[in-house]
């Protein structure tokens, strides 16, 4: 559809754009990325005509773009630069209108019902059908942007070139807008060749991407090749992180700011205070610890600082207990967003705590256990899915340090191997396929890191950090089993 062969060129005698090439197929979505003044603008001038390279040549279906004529060009190419001159007094569906142009014969063709036709579909998809009687003059930036889309819809060219399409929209309307250049890729084989500055949206709608630097290529592939935190720090010059999105395929870059006063002063562990009374044991800090857990409230990965192990009767039932708890914790006067809480039957007073400190090191956890509904989880199968009772064993593992993400969720299977090794050595069994039991029906466990001092890799039960962790964790288990027993 689209070959750029080795394009150099710019607005005077120094080229801003050097020596690129690259291919886009029909249907697909490619964007154009790097920080600003990497010839982003410049080379999409390039494939439209807007501006002459130095040297290189493009080509539109195999055809040279100075071979088209401009209505031809224009049946083929549409564009929506920018910056657009939209202080005129058409109204909207006047200004969709034009962009029928291009297919019209004669000086004063009128509409078809095809043009009709089209420019109907491109306000529907663009959601600017509500105010299509309205002169220009009276929109919104956000809302000209989106007549001005329509417009270069309504086109029906083949190839749709955009220059920072999402500039003055809100969130909702970018998701919108590229919505609908993916669905007209999918249903018209639409091709877009797109100029982003969102590295996110870059990521979530482009098949390929081509990353820029000073005019050069960096780097052109799938957004999760591209997208790569060494590469992209190297381009953009400041830190960032690379996760993955939490939905769907999609890259998923987050900022650092320079200035980061997340800083313990001390040993993060030091810092923890722990409050008790009948209803619930709190853990406090005075900085946020990156957290994953399975707890009720601050489940998945989060940053916290308040840490509560609340009681409840065996018999507690809520249909919403996200929202009761949510409401207990605001009866506390602790703010909802920095807890994460998780609930049991089980005794408070039966809490036990275990601390592993050494040069490698250091590692708190605290521990509740109550093994009335113990469950063997090979033979669980075997059970009814009636509802069960509140958890019973719940795990707190609060470690000084760096962790990698795989650090956490190999963390996660040390702790349940140390528990289950706590509850094999005391010999818990399910009392109903009387076999040695592996937790209680409903268990949860925490893994915070101060993500301050020294970096953890891995947690897995050989290594430095899995070693320390596997040990409190027993010793943690065991004496709150022990306390349990002992009580009953």
């Amino acid at each position: 559809m689209i070959h750029i062969q080795r394009i150099s060129g710019g607005y005077g005698k120094e080229p801003i754009v050097k020596d690129i090439s690259f291919h886009v197929n029909a249907g697909e979505i490619f964007s154009i990325v790097g920080p600003n003044g990497s010839g982003k603008s410049t080379l999409l001038k390039f494939i439209y005509g807007a501006l002459e390279p130095m040297t290189g040549e493009v080509n539109i279906d195999q055809r040279s773009l100075s071979s088209y004529s401009q209505k031809e060009l224009a049946r083929k190419i549409a564009v929506l630069p920018q910056h657009t001159e939209t202080a005129f007094s058409f109204t909207v569906r006047e200004v969709v209108e034009l962009g029928r142009y291009p297919h019209q014969k004669g000086w004063f063709s009128t509409n078809t019902k095809n043009d009709e036709d089209m420019v109907q579909h491109a306000m529907k998809d663009t959601g600017v059908e509500a105010f299509a009687h309205l002169p220009m003059d009276m929109l919104s930036g956000g809302e000209k942007q989106r007549v001005l889309l329509a417009r270069a819809l309504a086109q029906e060219a083949d190839i749709l070139l955009l220059d920072e399409p999402t500039n003055h929209l809100d969130i909702s309307f970018q998701i919108s807008l590229l919505d609908t250049l993916k669905k007209w890729t999918l249903d018209k084989k639409l091709t877009v060749v797109a100029v982003l500055h969102d590295l996110n949206m870059a990521a979530m709608y482009s098949d390929r991407v081509l990353l820029l630097k000073d005019g050069t290529e960096q780097a052109i592939d799938k957004p999760a090749y591209v997208m790569e935190k060494e590469k992209l720090e190297d381009v953009y010059h400041t830190q960032l992180y690379r996760r993955e999105h939490p939905s769907v395929p999609s890259p998923l870059i987050s900022l650092v700011p320079s200035e980061n006063d997340h800083s313990f002063t001390s040993d993060a562990i030091d810092q923890l205070s722990i409050h008790e009374n009948k209803d619930h044991t709190l853990i406090s800090s005075p900085d946020y610890w990156k957290t994953l857990s399975s707890a009720v409230i601050g489940a998945g990965f989060g940053w916290h600082r308040l840490f509560i192990n609340r009681h409840v009767d065996k018999s507690y039932y809520a249909e919403h207990p996200e929202e009761e708890f949510s409401h207990y914790l605001q009866t506390q006067q602790l703010d909802v967003a920095d807890t994460a809480g998780m609930m049991t039957a089980a005794r408070l007073e039966d809490g036990a705590a275990a601390r592993l400190t050494d040069a490698e090191g250091d590692v708190f956890v605290y521990a509740t256990a109550g093994v009335a509904n113990a469950v063997d989880a090979s033979r669980a199968y075997k059970k009814s899915s009636s509802p069960v009772s509140v958890g019973t064993i719940n795990i707190w593992i609060f470690i000084h340090g760096t962790l990698t993400e795989a650090a956490y969720a190999q963390l996660m299977m040390t702790a349940t191997e140390a528990k289950v090794k706590a509850l094999f050595d005391k010999n818990i069994k399910d009392p109903d396929t009387e076999t040695t039991a592996t937790g209680t029906s409903t268990d949860s466990v925490l893994i915070a890191a101060s993500q301050q001092g020294s970096k953890y890799d891995y947690g897995g039960t050989i290594s430095v950090l899995g070693k320390k962790t596997a040990k409190a964790v027993y010793d943690a288990v065991c004496q709150t089993l022990d306390n349990y027993i002992c009580r009953k």
